[in-house]
């Protein structure tokens, strides 16, 4: 069985932490990660300073099978992300040749100065390229330099689907019980005790006529999951699940 792989997301912007903007980046990547058999195992959020940006991709590329990070590659005073990823692995910042054509093809005679800073990376990056969009996504070592604005964060994400190594794929099952948290807990411990190898989750839902509590059962060993999912549902009382997934 392939092992799985672990990834870090390190949101970067002062606008997230003050409120300005919703963040709606870390669900997608999440989505993603988990398709292609890797688990998110951590997300930070940071401002835009170039010395936290440096420590933290210097922690957690080294932690994690990957990095993703996400926002300040624009070209504005606040968009340090570039500089700050050239300086933790301790290279140059240059112009890429292939993003400066690209973006002079794009705003032809209106190109200037500012917009050709977006070709600026850090000496040393591979660029991966996907049929679905005209922009590449740049690799340094095992981080990924993604976008803050969620529409070409996402556009961005199909160049990871396209190029990101799978690990061992995810087995999700689920129970929906009429059952509130408190009703369910001595089956969950019981479940959870005899199946070590399963992350069970319970998650309730308030005000939902359909139901009132979905537990998930998750794993890379398919059988193991489905024996803590039927499990579980064996030591509920008669009448529950309400339906499974």
């Amino acid at each position: 069985m392939r092992p799985t792989r672990t990834a870090a997301a390190l949101i970067i912007g002062d606008e997230i932490l003050s409120g300005k903007i919703r963040e709606a980046n870390v669900f997608e990547l999440a989505r993603v990660l988990r398709e292609r058999g890797v688990e998110l195992a951590r997300v930070v959020v940071i401002p835009d300073t170039i010395p936290g940006i440096v420590h933290e991709v210097q922690q957690l590329s080294k932690a994690y099978d990957h990095l993703f990070t996400s926002g300040g590659v624009g070209p504005t005073h606040d968009d340090v992300t570039i500089a700050a990823i050239a300086e933790a692995f301790n290279v140059s910042v240059v112009r890429d040749p292939d993003l400066e054509r690209a973006l002079r093809d794009h705003y032809g005679e209106d190109v200037t100065e500012n917009h050709l800073l977006l070709a600026n990376v850090p000496e040393g990056v591979k660029k991966l390229w996907s049929a679905r969009t005209p922009w590449p996504l740049t690799v340094l070592d095992n981080v990924w330099i993604m976008p803050g604005i969620p529409e070409v964060f996402r556009m961005k994400l199909e160049i990871v689907r396209e190029h990101l190594e799978a690990g061992a794929p995810f087995v999700t099952r689920s129970v929906f019980t009429k059952l509130d948290e408190a009703a369910l807990k001595p089956f969950l411990d019981e479940t959870v005790s005899q199946h070590p190898k399963v992350a069970i989750g319970s998650y309730p839902r308030w005000q939902d006529p359909k139901y009132e509590t979905k537990v998930t059962f998750d794993g890379t060993d398919r059988n193991a999951v489905e024996r803590a999912f039927t499990d579980f549902q064996q030591k509920l009382p008669d009448g529950e699940p309400l339906w499974t997934e």
